[in-house]
Order: structure tokens, then C-alpha cells, then sequence
């Protein structure tokens, strides 16, 4: 691809290390703003600048968060005994976007995978297992894709829970076997949340 300016080639280059993104998509996006007014394209930049240099993770549940805690965990409505166990963040919000569930979220930040050097020291187990002993948790619900990693990560952390009064759950299997959480459809990963049904590690 020929550029007929360096500023150009260079933040066509920037865009296509986005996921998703082209080169033939990030030079659609850098035309565009090429397009917008000066004032556009600096607001563009210091929202993600700002972004980037102010979030942070949440201290109690690892989502996105501009404050010590999250709005979800701040949130006193929320249902506090009761903790979704999910990969990342991304599976917050698909969850969140349900409408379904209004209990609180503990995000692993992955799932346990030898073939990919992933142990459960790598993810926050540990701290979640801290926070089910100190919140007093009722019920922890194994929102994991259902892949053989998730399921081996499910079977781990149902182990360390062994003993504990604290009912462990799983989504119901409307979403089909290696399928990734995020990609269920709204209404199929709510009716999940809710037709939940107890961990049987058998």
C-alpha cells in the first residue's frame, strides 16, 4: 500500500494493530478523520489518551474500572452474596447487557490452559477464593465458556470450594459447547444466567 504522506502511512499503521482491523479498514478510518474537523480529531485523541492513562482495575471483582471499585461493586442494589465467576471483561458486559442478572462479578482474567502455559497462579483464583471467605458468598455462578479449558477451570475452582458452605453453579447449556460467552446472542445468554443449575463435578 502506497501512502503520499508518512502521517498517513503512520496512522493507518497505528489502527491496523487494532483486533479486527485491516490495513484497507484503518486507512477508511484515518480518511475519515482526515474529514473531521481539527477539534474532532484531537477530542478522538484525548478520549483515548485519557482512557489509557486513567482506568484501572477494580480492587474487588479485576473489571474496568475509573475508581477503586467499580460501579457495579459500589452499586449497594446489587445482590452481594452472590458472585458470576467469568473470564474477562468483555463477559461482564455481555452478561450485564441481559438485563437478567443483579448479583456481583469476578472476573479470572482468563482460563487454566497447559498447552498455553496458563496455571491457576496466573489467574485471580486466589483472590477470589479470599473474597468468598470474607463476603460471606451464598452462591458462586461458573459463567465460563463452555470449552474444555473453562470446563477444567470450573472443575478447579469447584474443588477448592469443597467443604465451604457456598452452592456452586453453572449456566445452562443454551450456549452450545465452544462457544465463546461473548458471541451468545442477548437473549440466549440471559435465559443461561437465569435456568442456571447446580456444579456437578461427576
Amino acid at each position: 500500500m502506497n501512502f503520499s504522506s508518512k502521517y498517513i502511512e503512520s496512522a493507518v499503521n497505528a489502527f491496523a494493530t487494532l483486533p479486527g482491523i485491516g490495513k484497507k479498514t484503518a486507512l477508511r478510518l484515518v480518511l475519515h478523520l482526515t474529514q473531521q474537523p481539527e477539534e474532532a480529531a484531537e477530542q478522538f485523541a484525548e478520549a483515548i489518551v485519557n482512557m489509557r492513562k486513567n482506568i484501572r482495575q477494580c480492587d474487588r471483582c479485576y473489571n474496568l474500572s475509573d475508581d477503586r471499585l467499580c460501579n457495579i461493586c459500589a452499586d449497594k442494589r446489587r445482590e452481594g452474596t452472590t458472585i458470576c465467576v467469568v473470564e474477562s471483561i468483555r463477559d461482564v458486559m455481555a452478561i450485564e447487557d441481559t438485563g437478567q442478572y443483579h448479583g456481583l462479578y469476578h472476573v479470572l482474567g482468563g482460563v487454566i490452559s497447559p498447552i498455553e502455559g496458563i496455571g491457576p497462579d496466573d489467574l485471580t483464583i486466589d483472590p477470589l477464593l479470599e473474597r468468598i471467605d470474607k463476603d460471606e458468598a451464598k452462591e458462586i455462578i461458573m459463567a465460563i465458556s463452555p470449552t474444555i479449558e473453562g470446563d477444567t477451570t470450573t472443575f478447579y475452582i469447584s474443588k477448592k470450594l469443597e467443604g465451604k458452605d457456598v452452592q456452586v453453579s453453572t449456566i445452562a447449556r443454551g450456549v452450545s459447547f465452544g462457544g465463546e460467552l461473548e458471541y451468545a446472542d442477548e437473549l440466549t445468554l440471559g435465559r443461561s444466567i437465569v435456568a442456571r443449575q447446580p456444579y456437578n463435578k461427576a
